[in-house]
């Protein structure tokens, strides 16, 4: 007798025509690097492909921030640690793979950025929102959101929601700890972890600012204005110092203050 359900059958019967190819649709997103340059810049497709890529880490980042933000408002302090893990990873690999265009030399770019148009990195509606929904809310954040005009829609959905440390503050309640306890207790607890993983995420997100500072001196120099009429590395330098998390960080003066 077959332990196989008739819905078992159909759903394996329209599967079966899908290859590697056809479910990652490589023939489309393999269509999608198009370089504008004339003729063709031999480093335009790894400028490209390396955007192209943050975008697709972006929108897995966001996915997954969305997870632990359903998991903290639900009081899951298991589930949210795990999403917490995974995020911290994707923002490593975000970061990393800026590490290719190091090898772009800046008079290299210099012969196709006029291709970019007005095109830039501020510019990444996914980018914006990943910030929103981390908690930056500076007037510093807001302006550079207001510059454009009215936010993208997903920005503004970001804006909308409790910030991440508000979120990790009432779960905290909810079980019946402070910041202070997690530090003062016998030994690491999930609550401790999540804690420390928010923190991890914000050092990350950090050290990918930096990088991307050190990229963008590297290639146009510290003094340049950036495409799009931004500030370029002047303004990427000032993010930096910006902080999800003050509260996170701030328990740490009051523990050593109070010993």
């Amino acid at each position: 007798m077959s332990t196989h359900s008739p819905s078992d059958h159909a759903h394996a019967g329209a599967t079966r025509g899908i290859d590697y190819a056809s479910y990652l649709r490589l023939d489309e997103l393999l269509a999608l690097q198009t370089l504008q340059s004339t003729p063709a810049h031999p480093d335009e497709l790894l400028f490209i492909v390396v955007h192209q890529a943050s975008e697709l880490w972006f929108k897995v980042l966001r996915h997954e921030m969305d997870t632990m933000i359903t998991a903290l408002e639900q009081f899951d302090a298991m589930r949210a640690l795990l999403a917490i893990q995974r995020i911290n990873v994707l923002t490593e690999i975000i970061a990393q793979q800026l590490t290719a265009l190091d090898t772009l030399p800046p008079q290299r770019f210099a012969q196709f950025r006029a291709y970019l148009g007005a095109s830039s990195g501020s510019q990444s509606a996914q980018f914006r929102a990943i910030e929103a929904t981390a908690g930056l809310r500076d007037a510093h954040f807001m302006a550079a959101i207001a510059e454009h005009g009215d936010p993208p829609a997903e920005v503004a959905a970001a804006l909308a929601r409790p910030v991440l440390q508000d979120l990790a503050l009432a779960l905290l309640a909810h079980e019946g700890v402070t910041l202070e306890s997690l530090y003062l207790g016998p030994g690491p607890t999930p609550m401790f972890l999540l804690i420390e993983g928010l923190l991890e995420f914000e050092q990350r997100f950090a050290r990918w600012r930096f990088l991307h500072v050190q990229l963008v001196e590297r290639i146009i120099g510290p003094g340049t204005f950036g495409t799009g009429g931004t500030l370029g590395a002047k303004y990427l330098a000032r993010t930096v110092a910006q902080r999800f998390f003050p509260a996170l960080w701030a328990v740490r003066s009051e523990f050593y203050g109070k010993h």
